[in-house]
């Protein structure tokens, strides 16, 4: 019994022109860009086997874009959410975590002048009862758009006023 060859469906006009600028992008993700270009080569009329060959993929891969974008349309070349364990900071937690990092910690009574991820982890961990670790601090202040600058040690005006007293000789 023969097998029944994968088509892709007709695309719009404003389909065929999305499918035109994600697959001629260079800004976006790679893997968007590939898929784009999948869709456009079966467009053009190309075979499973074909395109498969050019974009150094296999077969089922080939097949899989194409039978997603026919099903889902440009929606469907987007990536699908995985699976793997839940999210353990409520949205409450994240905005104090970012909330204590915009924060001066002079402010808080705190016996230094800027941040650390150490030193918030801990701050979190203490004082807001968020078992965290720095590296996810990093992970939610990133995701949320903001960096993580390394602290200066050494140039500009010195954090601590009273530091040349505590230096000694």
């Amino acid at each position: 019994m023969a097998k029944a060859k994968l088509k892709l469906r007709a695309l719009s006009a404003q389909e065929a022109k999305v499918i035109e600028q994600l697959g001629k992008s260079r800004t976006l993700p790679a893997r968007t860009v590939e898929r784009a270009r999948i869709i456009r080569d079966a467009q053009a009329g190309l075979s499973v086997s074909h395109i498969a060959r050019q974009r150094k993929c296999s077969r089922p891969t080939v097949m899989g874009w194409i039978s997603r974008f026919n099903a889902r349309g440009i929606a469907g070349l987007e990536d699908a959410p995985r699976s793997g364990r839940p999210t353990t900071y409520t949205p409450e937690e994240v905005a104090t975590v970012i909330s204590a990092a915009l924060t001066d910690p002079q402010c808080l009574q705190l016996p230094f002048g800027s941040w650390t991820l150490d030193r918030l982890a801990q701050y979190l961990n203490a004082a807001r009862g968020i078992a965290i670790k720095r590296s996810r601090i990093g992970d939610l202040l990133l995701a949320e758009g903001l960096r993580w600058r390394k602290q200066e040690s050494w140039f500009g005006e010195r954090v601590d006023s009273a530091f040349a007293e505590k230096r000694g000789r």
